[in-house]
């Protein structure tokens, strides 16, 4: 699911976008409300996260605009200001939820997963392919029913790959999808963290799920 971050404060914007990527959601960042209003209004998010206090444009205007202009993305804001009339001016304006700074991320992201919940079907949460078992939800992976001892870039990275079975996958996209990076020839993560994870995925077993397509990515299958 894609996710608008409106966040002029850098810190935050930061913090943000690393959290929401690590639980699984594409993210974009505007850091003015115009930025922010022109990237809605031309891309349909499943959610944006509004702060307030914005440059160019408020939070308030960007909420309005969207909403006179029928857009009804879901709109999470965030505010410094904790007053009750701050919170019912936004509800009034189509604001869906409201959460006030300072926050903990885990209210934010479980406000995140309750808005998504409540206008989306309900998300797959599992993939499967042959003995291979991805809980999307507990972030847990098992092999033949043996849970798999993954860290979160390694349980990003299957993931990328199962939720893509049958693509090839080129490194730079793989780069650019788990570590949020531009891929460079000369750096070797992407070759690296495949093999660590084949090493706890893939080597176990007998058959095999992640193959290497030459001069072109990695593809996952099952291939005996």
């Amino acid at each position: 699911m894609k996710i608008l971050v409106i966040e002029d404060e850098v810190k935050t914007a930061k913090f943000l976008k690393k959290g929401l990527s690590e639980a699984g959601y594409v993210i974009d960042e505007a850091a003015d409300g115009l930025e922010g209003l022109h990237l809605a209004q031309e891309i349909d998010f499943d959610l944006l996260i509004l702060d307030v206090m914005l440059p160019v444009l408020d939070g308030w205007q960007v909420l309005a605009r969207l909403r006179e202009a029928e857009r009804k993305t879901l709109v999470l804001m965030l505010t410094a200001r904790d007053a009750v009339h701050e919170r019912v001016r936004g509800f009034e304006l189509g604001a869906d939820d409201y959460l006030v700074k300072p926050f903990a991320f885990s209210e934010l992201l479980a406000r995140v997963r309750s808005l998504l919940r409540r206008s989306t079907p309900r998300p797959q949460e599992t993939l499967r392919m042959a003995d291979l078992e991805i809980d999307l939800l507990r972030h847990r992976a098992t092999r033949a029913g043996q849970r798999l001892d993954l860290t979160s870039k390694e349980f990003l990275l299957l993931t990328l790959l199962a939720r893509r079975a049958g693509e090839v996958l080129s490194r730079t996209l793989i780069a650019e999808s788990v570590w949020d990076m531009n891929f460079d020839s000369d750096t070797n993560v992407v070759d690296v963290n495949v093999r660590r994870l084949r090493s706890k995925m893939d080597d176990p077993f007998p058959l095999k799920l992640i193959h290497t397509v030459r001069g072109a990515g990695y593809v996952f299958e099952a291939e005996s």
